[in-house]
């Protein structure tokens, strides 16, 4: 029976994910905030409030969410190779550190003030720090700006964050169980800097072994195999504390270097949608309207001024790539976007109520990430979608 009301959830979500993305076709606008509203009315604190049956956020949605992050990373790498990556490491570098300088450092006085300790203000800076990479990448695939200049520093910025957060975690986890355990944290840390240093060698030198795996007639095995290495590395990334979206991402760009990326795109493409639905739809899953609404007042600060911030960051950090102002405004709307990385940040900071953060302190931080993420996820999305409007109110230059 167990099964049966399981299969019965999972059919809910897909039908409303349907009905939801045909409502967003017709209005022709993107179809992320509408998957984040559909998983909100359909989640315990809503249907389950009124005692109805509501999509209880079981292993299917959950490993499907984390599918998601890791097929809109993997298409990620497919458009960004290592030589790619190589030549763009200084303007990478210098656009990640602004973006790393603005937001973390407000993060950290918008912290310090609503809460006055610094674990709660560290934990804050995380969370308006991070952008979206799965969203991003969605709404860049979307749009059809994968292939504009502006997905350069886009991209660039997205990778330096996602290494960033991997020590960021670390550091902030052993911090918020007690003890402030340095050593395990450095340990965790070393860790996942020599499996991104074997991805990389693997990126460099595999492409041989990558076209070798790839060389089949057969479209299932050739889908079988692309998507079993893909999972397995993103998986034991995570397993071993980085990021499956970093791993994701590097395999995607050791298939890159292959005869077979057109093919990839062709063959994968309705997989990564439909695991993507699924990721946004988790977001809404989680999220407790009701719990948000109690944190309303620090979310109204924090969006008010952290969007200003990223989008500051994202012009100029587009301006370090040497774009123009149109393409360099389009770089910081859709930096504004936040997601995946929030949450987590959310949930480790939940882990120390009663203990090294203050039970009030550590639900006000988790109510407000999530309502964060969730404004800031639809606000992102839909100022990329409505960059033209902007991009008119730019002053005209001679």
């Amino acid at each position: 029976m167990a099964a049966e009301t399981a299969l019965l959830e999972v059919g809910v979500m897909f039908a409303a994910l349907g009905i939801v993305g045909f409502l967003a076709g017709r209005l022709d606008l993107s179809p992320i905030p509408f998957y984040i509203l559909a998983g909100i009315a359909l989640n315990q604190s809503v249907l389950g409030a009124v005692g109805l049956p509501a999509v209880s956020n079981g292993e299917f949605v959950g490993i499907g969410a984390e599918l998601g992050i890791v097929f809109l990373l993997f298409f990620l790498g497919l458009e960004f190779n290592l030589d790619r990556l190589l030549a763009d490491r200084r303007r990478i570098g210098t656009a990640g550190v602004i973006d790393l300088g603005v937001n973390f450092g407000v993060g950290l006085v918008v912290g310090w003030v609503l809460f006055g300790r610094p674990l709660p203000a560290l934990l804050i800076a995380g969370v308006v720090y991070v952008s979206s990479s799965a969203i991003i990448t969605k709404s860049l695939l979307d749009l059809g700006w994968i292939a504009n200049p502006e997905s350069s520093p886009l991209l660039g910025v997205l990778v330096f964050e996602d290494l960033v957060v991997a020590v960021y975690l670390a550091v902030v986890t052993a911090l918020v169980a007690g003890g402030g355990d340095v050593g395990a944290a450095a340990r965790t840390i070393g860790v996942a800097f020599a499996f991104i240093a074997l991805l990389l060698v693997l990126v460099a030198a595999g492409t041989a072994l990558f076209e070798r795996l790839l060389d089949t007639p057969s479209s299932e095995y050739f889908i079988l195999r692309a998507v079993g290495v893909t999972v397995f590395l993103a998986g034991a990334a995570l397993a071993v504390g980085v990021s499956e979206a970093v791993a994701a991402f590097f395999v995607g760009m050791a298939f890159s270097s292959t005869e077979y990326v057109h093919d990839l795109e062709t063959a994968l493409a309705s997989i990564r949608d439909v695991f993507a639905a699924v990721f946004f739809f988790w977001i809404g899953l989680v999220t407790d309207p009701f719990v948000v609404v109690e944190a309303a007042g620090v979310i109204a600060v924090l969006v008010t001024v952290t969007a200003p911030a990223k989008l500051l960051s994202g012009f100029y950090g587009g301006r370090t790539y040497a774009l123009d102002d149109r393409r360099s405004l389009r770089v910081g709307l859709a930096m504004t976007t936040r997601g995946e990385f929030s949450l987590i940040i959310a949930a480790v900071a939940l882990t120390g109520a009663g203990g090294t953060l203050p039970v009030e302190t550590a639900r006000t931080i988790y109510a407000a990430a999530v309502g964060y993420v969730l404004v800031m996820s639809a606000l992102g999305t839909t100022l990329m979608g409505a960059s033209d409007r902007f991009e008119r109110l730019l002053p005209t230059r001679a």
